[in-house]
């Protein structure tokens, strides 16, 4: 007998339909899968004799089981097959005078060897997918229910186990639709303040800046400036995240196992180590999956002890900085991810951190000095739009009482400046001033005499490259919406270039 069931293949964030076609006919014992999977597919032969067997059905000993997960060009892995192969493989082997339709239902789930549902990976798009496909019903393992309940318009059935699936198939019981509940969110939110961190008003107006227009930074300093205090403070100030961005990022993390079941509805901070490898941090695999730099989207990557990353791992940046995603071509197939980002990085001058500290005598060589600098490169300098210098606080400023701006006060400016971003580039995919192209610099940046004559001398005595040129005109279009002025000023550019000074690029 011939038993075809829907379902769907993830690839990277978005999914295509697959075909679980499955025939039994008599003859010499056994059992093929076919269509282009991986090894976890073709080990489910195992899991679906057990489960089906421990459900207390009957397995088709002495029959040709034949399973093909169409179209056979498309490269599938997983688990997430086992419950259509198992429920295909059931349907085919019994005698029914009047066959369910399940054309408006797609089914997904990992079978453990007693026939119980295991949770898969990447629920949630799997879930837009078949709502976007005029798909009523999804049938998924009960653990899984709460993420795919995200998303309305859609009827989830949980279920626990094999044996409720092919219940509710065969019309012998019903799985009761899951009902979205409000749950806690995961995702932690911090305890700093901006009024936690001691002076460093030139850093903390960077932050803002950077916060605002969606820049990127460089915080440079001796040991215990407050660098990292700095960059981890930065998620304090930015703007709630809008619905768009949200699906974005839950998107992201359900793809890659991270998500809980409910919505992220904080921004992202990732803080990954700087032993971290190539693939960890822009992704890969042979199945490609989301890396740090992707898991940081539409929030902040923070890269401590900037120059002690491997340099090829920083030259992998390159591409998303400047564009904003990633694609990871593999020879089993090719994804793509978001990757807009705020990139906080932070370095010591030198080795020993004090080559740039008055009080310090840095005890570094000229070859030390000059070998350390040259770890980062001036490509991935020059797409940092912020270069800060953070100095080593005296005493008075440490042991003071006085409190700083607080991270509410910041955000509420960072939240109406955004809000004039958005209202610019409405229509466009287009949300910071960080992201503007060519065109919108042009539109958008527009100089007066005297500030283009200012800008042309930057250029020349600072020796900037093109590339500098366009974010500094989006970081003075950034100072400008802060202050709520529809023109760029002399001021506001003058700002800007102070963000430039220690390039060298």
């Amino acid at each position: 007998m011939f038993v075809k069931l829907r379902s769907v293949a993830p690839v990277g964030l978005n999914c295509l339909p697959v075909e679980v076609e499955v025939d039994i006919n008599k003859g010499q014992t056994n059992f093929g899968i076919i269509g282009l999977t991986d090894t976890a597919i073709q080990e489910a032969k195992d899991r679906i004799h057990s489960a089906i067997k421990n459900s207390g059905y009957k397995y088709p000993f002495n029959f040709r089981i034949l399973i093909n997960l169409a179209p056979a060009n498309l490269h599938k892995e997983g688990p997430m097959y086992d419950l259509p192969m198992a429920i295909g493989v059931i349907l085919a082997s019994v005698n029914i005078l009047v066959f369910p339709n399940m054309e408006d239902t797609i089914m997904l789930g990992e079978l453990a060897l007693d026939g119980t549902l295991r949770p898969i990976k990447g629920v949630l798009p799997i879930v837009l997918f078949a709502k976007e496909s005029g798909i009523k019903k999804i049938i998924i393992p009960l653990t899984n229910a709460h993420e795919a309940a995200i998303i309305d318009g859609i009827e989830i059935l949980p279920a626990n186990n094999l044996k409720e699936v092919v219940g509710y198939i065969l019309k012998e019981n019903t799985i009761i639709p899951f009902i979205k509940q409000p749950i806690k969110n995961t995702v932690e939110i911090s305890n700093l303040d901006m009024s936690q961190v001691k002076g460093q008003h030139f850093a903390k107006r960077a932050l803002e800046i950077a916060a605002s227009g969606g820049h990127n930074i460089l915080l440079s300093g001796p040991p215990g400036s407050g660098k990292t205090l700095l960059a981890r403070t930065l998620p304090t100030i930015l703007p709630s995240l809008t619905e768009k961005e949200t699906l974005e990022i839950t998107k992201i993390f359900s793809v890659a196992g991270l998500l809980h079941g409910n919505l992220i509805e904080q921004r992202p901070f990732r803080s990954p180590h700087h032993t971290i490898s190539n693939i960890a941090l822009v992704g890969g695999g042979n199945y490609p999956r989301p890396g740090e730099i992707s898991l940081a989207h539409r929030g902040v990557l923070f890269l401590d002890e900037f120059p002690e990353f491997n340099r090829n791992v920083l030259e992998a940046l390159r591409q998303p900085l400047e564009d904003g995603t990633i694609t990871i071509a593999r020879a089993r197939g090719t994804a793509q991810f978001p990757a807009r980002f705020i990139l906080v990085a932070s370095q010591n001058p030198c080795p020993c951190g004090f080559a740039s500290d008055p009080d310090q005598l840095c005890n570094c060589s000229a070859t030390i000095l000059l070998k350390y600098q040259k770890k980062i490169s001036g490509p991935i300098l020059d797409r940092i739009d912020l270069h800060i210098e953070v100095p080593r606080l005296k005493f008075e400023k440490l042991s003071s009482d006085e409190t700083g701006e607080s991270s509410a006060n910041i955000r509420s400016r960072v939240e109406q400046s955004r809000k004039i971003q958005l209202e610019r580039f409405v229509g466009t995919d287009i949300i910071t001033n960080a992201e503007m192209g060519n065109g919108e610099i042009k539109k958008y940046c527009q100089l007066n005499s005297e500030s283009l004559n200012l800008l042309g001398q930057a250029v020349d005595k600072m020796h900037l490259s093109a590339r500098a040129y366009n974010r500094i005109l989006k970081i003075a279009r950034t100072i400008a919406d802060l202050t709520g002025e529809g023109n760029i000023s002399l001021n506001h550019l003058a700002e800007a270039l102070q963000f430039r000074v220690k390039n060298n690029n």
